[in-house]
């Protein structure tokens, strides 16, 4: 491994780099799928699968489909289809040894993305799957994720790529202002926040 003179290696050295968190980006973390949450899944067509294996080796994978392809099945489960691949079975193979996951929600023209962690079982329910679904072809198995910490992130690191490059933002996707309030369980100006993002993101891309 290359050494590096400067290398980080403990949190003081890390905090003393950054500084303090900024507020909101601890009190927008749910432990559970509130209504801003269950609207974005509905509306993304795609999300990374982050797994870890029992030998410690990690893997980020695509997953994509029709929007709304992961179904919320309860305020604290998700549930992700395994469509037709290569069959190397990366992903799965890792959650058999460790059923610590993450998701990472992306909707096109959107600079917020949804973040989801949690424990997930492999399920090849006859049901599940058959619901789950498409072109009459039904899944081998589901990934069914139970959720243990959920919030979105901002849109910073979108807006820097500029990923999306001219593509508008659809109607009706929840905004930051929205999931704060929710978290806040109201009491926050969701509007004034949102009216304020584009010049406060803007100010601190860098």
């Amino acid at each position: 491994m290359m050494q590096d003179a400067h290398a980080v290696t403990s949190l003081a050295q890390l905090e003393a780099l950054y500084g303090e968190a900024v507020p909101a980006s601890l009190q927008k973390v749910r432990r559970d799928l509130d209504v801003p949450s269950r609207d974005f899944i509905a509306r993304s067509p795609f999300c990374v699968l982050s797994t870890r294996g029992a030998d410690g080796r990690v893997n980020g994978t695509p997953r994509g489909d029709a929007p709304g392809f992961v179904s919320v099945l309860s305020g604290n489960e998700v549930a992700l289809p395994d469509r037709r691949g290569n069959n190397r079975l990366d992903a799965l193979r890792d959650i058999l040894g460790d059923p610590q996951v993450a998701l990472l929600f992306l909707i096109p023209g959107v600079g917020e993305t949804l973040r989801v962690s949690g424990r997930a079982t492999i399920s090849a329910d006859p049901a599940l799957c058959a619901a789950m679904a498409q072109q009459g072809r039904a899944p081998a198995t589901v990934l069914r994720v139970r959720v243990e910490e959920v919030f979105f992130q901002c849109a910073r690191a979108l807006m820097r790529s500029r990923i999306w490059g001219e593509t508008a933002r659809p109607a009706g996707v929840p905004t930051a202002g929205q999931f704060l309030a929710s978290a806040m369980q109201g009491a926050f100006d969701a509007e004034a926040y949102d009216q304020a993002a584009p010049g406060r993101l803007a100010a601190g891309l860098y």
